[in-house]
């Protein structure tokens, strides 16, 4: 299963699309109204609007048996801990070797942003993060069905 963090991803549609493929069934959880196509493999969760209400739904049905979608990286350490595969949207893969350098450097930049030494955020996102977003997926997805 993939579980998607759903409110500001920009890879729903590959999602779906390599979902559709490989015949995996896709939970977008939001605290919002997200249009999902209406395809028995796909469903939309909706969390109350609480603080971290998605993330922890998330966090509560990620296992072994799951890719989890997210830019958050506290969000991606837990799922990691409950042995998700986890992807950025832009591709970029979180394990138990990267995610606490991930952890430590989002609060480094966190206390930056405080102290107004740092403006701004991650770079836009690009072709090329779509194109690796879709190459990591197709992988984790053919690994997990592997299992």
């Amino acid at each position: 299963m993939i579980l998607i963090d759903g409110d500001a991803c920009p890879v729903k549609d590959e999602i779906y699309r390599v979902a559709r493929r490989y015949d995996v069934p896709v939970k977008l959880v939001t605290n919002s109204f997200i249009r999902v196509p209406p395809e028995p493999l796909i469903e939309r969760v909706l969390v109350d609007s609480g603080f971290d209400a998605a993330d922890n739904w998330i966090a509560e049905h990620a296992s072994a048996d799951t890719i989890v979608i997210t830019a958050d990286i506290l969000l991606a350490d837990r799922c990691i801990k409950a042995g998700s595969a986890v992807l950025g949207p832009n591709g970029r893969p979180f394990d138990a070797h990267s995610i606490g350098a991930a952890v430590a450097t989002r609060a480094l930049m966190a206390d930056l942003r405080a102290m107004d030494e740092v403006r701004g955020g991650p770079p836009p996102f690009s072709k090329t993060d779509r194109s690796r977003f879709l190459s990591a997926l197709d992988t984790a997805v053919v690994k997990l069905k592997r299992r």
